[in-house]
């Protein structure tokens, strides 16, 4: 039975079946319906055409942002750590021998001595003859044991893991304070401590009191030692020197990451020492004193003091820097000041200190608890204050994103193996996945 028209002002019997849109036409709409599907393709053509222009007017370089600049930062860290690791074992190698030709050297040295004593002397027995005589044979032998020493070392091939570098869609990766992942797993105290935290690509340190702990992103402790330096206030990773930096209110030490030796740096005066920072060739030290000083110091060759700010270009005589932390030539500062009851984080330029932008926080004044910062991915950063237990997510820019309750209070954080939160508390150290 024939089908009418699909125009509903044509009286005509269709002609035909349009398969694509399943509709009956006549011989003449048929062709007008033709002529209205194909005359669509043209302006999608020219929208095709402009989108492929569009895609050829997208800089790579603003593509991939500063991506480029981590890998290379990265693959400078790790040759930095790599002639560390060889410069070190060059070192192990070079004492072994020199602890051999020092005996020798002592020993001689001995006997040269009882020469002398024997020659002046003029009483020389045919024992003491033959003593020197023993010795000197002795002496012959291990000499020619040394010229003859031939060190059998073992060399493992280098194995790098590709999940050392994960590269996402950083949209997948930006921070999100109101989604964050539940806790995954806490590294508990042995009793209540208020420790800051610091991590380098491999380990997160914390104070797990009384020892200093190195753990791993499987929250094991790998290496420790014991801390009997008092409070410690603050500590940071400084990649040129391929060792960790604490301070406990007076002094400056090193942490070695292989063996946990602690070194206290004497090159540098005692001092209200309350924050430290690292950039590739720096370390900055603020002071806890009202109208606080940064000082810049260099780490290479010899730790020396560079630069030194004071009040009021660093802040007003009646604030305190409570933190301080280094990304990227900028510094961030947490500036507490009690007169108005306020805490602002601000950012600087670590070569001049200039102000970049400052932000006033809604956090409850409390004169003897410190705020702090982190910085997180995409050079934003996050504040915890522990008087008010809230976390808040700054833009590179200086906006507040966002701000959220975390219990227990917390005190510190630190992004650790680029995707993972550490947040310290009373209790122990909470892991959250990014």
């Amino acid at each position: 039975m024939s089908q009418p028209c699909a125009i509903s002002t044509c009286k005509r019997v269709s002609r035909t079946l349009c398969y694509g849109c399943n509709q009956n036409f006549c011989r003449e709409h048929m062709i007008e319906h033709d002529l209205s599907l194909n005359s669509q393709l043209n302006p999608l053509s020219d929208e095709i055409n402009a989108l492929g222009e569009r895609l050829k007017s997208i800089k790579f370089e603003n593509a991939i942002g500063d991506s480029h600049e981590k890998l290379e930062k990265w693959r400078v860290d790790c040759h930095k750590t790599i002639d560390y690791f060889f410069d070190r074992k060059c070192q192990e190698l070079d004492r072994c021998i020199a602890k051999k030709m020092e005996k020798q050297r002592e020993e001689i040295s001995r006997m040269r001595s009882k020469m002398s004593e024997l020659i002046q002397e003029q009483e020389a027995t045919h024992k003491d003859i033959d003593s020197l005589k023993s010795t000197l044979r002795d002496l012959e032998r291990e000499m020619s044991k040394i010229e003859q020493t031939s060190l059998k070392i073992e060399i493992k091939s280098l194995v790098i893991d590709d999940s050392l570098i994960h590269i996402e869609d950083s949209d997948i990766n930006r921070f999100d304070l109101s989604s964050i992942s539940p806790l995954y797993k806490t590294i508990n105290y042995t009793r209540e401590n208020w420790a800051p935290l610091a991590c380098n690509n491999r380990y997160l340190l914390i104070h797990q009191e009384p020892n200093l702990c190195l753990v791993d992103r499987d929250s094991t402790v790998i290496k420790q030692n014991s801390w009997i330096y008092g409070t410690i206030y603050d500590m940071c990773w400084s990649s040129a020197l391929n060792r960790f930096i604490v301070i406990n209110g007076s002094d400056v030490f090193l942490v070695d990451e292989d063996n946990m030796s602690i070194e206290n740096i004497q090159a540098l005066q005692k001092r209200k020492w309350l924050s430290c920072t690292t950039s590739e060739t720096s370390l900055f030290l603020s002071t806890k004193v009202w109208g606080s000083s940064i000082m810049e110091f260099s780490l290479k060759p010899t730790i020396e003091l560079v630069k030194q700010w004071q009040s009021p270009d660093t802040c007003s005589r009646d604030e305190v820097i409570n933190g301080i932390v280094y990304n990227n030539g900028t510094i961030a500062m947490m500036i507490k000041n009690p007169s108005e009851k306020t805490t602002h984080i601000e950012m600087r330029s670590s070569a001049t200190l200039d102000r970049l932008w400052s932000v006033k926080l809604n956090i409850a004044y409390s004169q003897n608890i410190r705020t702090r910062c982190c910085l997180l991915t995409h050079d934003e950063w996050l504040v915890v204050d522990r008087n008010t237990s809230r976390l808040f997510h700054i833009s590179k820019d200086g906006d507040v994103k966002a701000s959220s309750a975390y219990n227990p209070p917390p005190f510190c954080a630190t992004v650790f193996d680029q995707n993972m939160l550490a947040i310290s508390t009373a209790r122990g150290v909470n892991l959250h996945r990014l």
